[in-house]
C-alpha cells in the first residue's frame, strides 16, 4: 500500500478539503486527487463523499481511518528500528543462551524504560562482529579478544573486559562424577570433555586448547553439532559423556534428564569476554549499558580462577 496515499488520506480527512490538504502537503490538488483515487481503487471502496463544501468521510472511510493511523505509526517504528540515533540500543550477544544474553537481561530488568534490541549475528566470526560494530549495524558486541590492542588497532573501536564466565561441568545421572559437590580441573583428566563441533582457529578454540594443555584434559571435538537439545539428550543417557558450560549460560531440559551442573574449583576456569563498541558512538543508552557492565564486573571479581594467558590482567 502506498503510504504517501495513506498520508494524503489522513490529511484530507483532517482538513476537510482537497485544496487545503494539498497546501499542507506541498503538492497540487490534482496530485491529491490522484492519490486518493488510487487508494480507493486499491481498497475497493469510496473513502470520501465529495461536495461543494469539501470532502467528508464515508462509512468505509471512517472504518479505514484508525487503520490508516496505525499504518503510519508502523512506518515510523520501522524507520526508528534501523535509523542510528533513533533506533533502540542494539547489542550482539552471539548466542542467546550464554552469559552475555543473561547479563543483558539483567540490565534490561533494571532499565525497562530503555529500548533494547538483542541480536545474534548470523556470522559468528570476530571479524564480522567488529565490522558490524564499526559500521553501526550494532552498537556493541561481546567477544573473546586474544590480543585487543592488535585486533582493534585502526578500527575506531574500544573495548573493556566485562565478563569472566565461570565454567561448570555438565553430566548426566550415570556419570561417575554425577554426585560430586565440586570437582577440580585435575580430577577431570580421567574424564573426556565432549565438545562436538567446536570451531577451529578462534578465541573459543584457543581457550579450550590452553585449558586442556594446562590440566591434561581431553577435549573431544569429534562429531557434528546437532544443537544443544541433542547434546543434552546424549549426555543424559551416557555414563561417560561430559560437557563444560558457562555459569552464566541458561539451558533448559526435561526434569527426567536429571542433568547435573557441578562447580569446578581450585581453580575455576573462566572464559573472558570483552564488550566492544565504536568510539564516539552517541547512542543515548550505550553509556548506561557500559556503566552497568563495569559495575557488575567489579562486583564479581576475585576468587581462585584460571584464565587463559590472553585473558590475564585484561591486557
Amino acid at each position: 500500500m502506498d503510504l504517501d496515499a495513506v498520508r494524503t488520506f489522513l490529511k484530507v480527512s483532517s482538513e476537510g478539503q482537497f485544496q487545503r490538504a494539498a497546501d499542507e502537503l506541498g503538492i497540487t490538488q490534482q496530485a491529491v486527487s490522484k492519490r486518493i483515487g488510487a487508494l480507493e481503487r486499491e481498497v475497493g471502496v469510496v473513502l470520501f463523499a465529495r461536495g461543494p463544501r469539501g470532502a467528508t468521510l464515508t462509512v468505509d472511510g471512517q472504518a479505514f481511518l484508525p487503520h490508516a493511523h496505525e499504518l503510519l505509526q508502523a512506518e515510523d517504528r520501522a524507520l526508528a528500528s534501523v535509523t542510528p540515533g533513533r533506533r533502540a540500543l542494539r547489542v550482539d550477544v552471539r548466542n542467546r543462551r550464554t552469559a552475555p544474553a543473561t547479563l543483558l537481561h539483567a540490565f534490561y530488568r533494571q532499565h525497562r524504560e530503555r529500548d533494547l534490541d538483542v541480536v545474534a549475528l548470523p556470522d559468528l566470526t570476530l571479524e564480522a562482529a567488529l565490522a558490524a560494530v564499526a559500521s553501526g549495524a550494532v552498537d556493541a558486541t561481546f567477544r573473546g579478544l586474544t590480543d585487543p590492542k592488535r585486533q582493534l588497532s585502526g578500527t575506531g573501536l574500544s573495548s573493556a573486559l566485562v565478563i569472566e564466565d565461570r565454567h561448570e561441568l555438565l553430566v548426566g545421572p550415570k556419570h561417575p562424577l554425577a554426585d560430586a559437590a565440586s570437582v577440580t580441573p585435575r580430577r577431570l583428566a580421567d574424564h573426556p570433555i565432549w565438545m562436538p563441533g567446536l570451531p577451529r582457529g578462534d578465541e573459543v578454540a584457543a581457550y579450550y586448547a590452553e585449558l586442556g594443555a594446562t590440566f591434561g584434559l581431553t577435549i573431544d571435538v569429534l562429531g557434528p553439532a546437532f544443537g544443544a537439545e541433542v547434546l543434552m539428550t546424549e549426555i543424559a543417557e551416557s555414563a561417560t559423556l561430559a560437557n563444560l558450560v558457562g555459569e552464566g549460560s541458561r539451558y533448559l531440559w526435561p526434569a527426567h534428564y536429571d542433568l547435573r551442573r557441578i562447580p569446578i574449583v581450585d581453580p575455576t576456569p573462566v572464559f573472558p569476554l570483552w564488550v566492544v563498541w565504536r568510539t564516539g558512538n552517541r547512542q543515548p543508552d550505550l553509556a548506561e549499558l557500559l556503566a552497568f557492565l563495569e559495575a557488575d564486573f567489579a562486583g564479581r571479581k576475585g576468587g581462585d580462577s584460571w584464565r587463559p594467558s590472553w585473558g590475564r590482567d585484561g591486557h
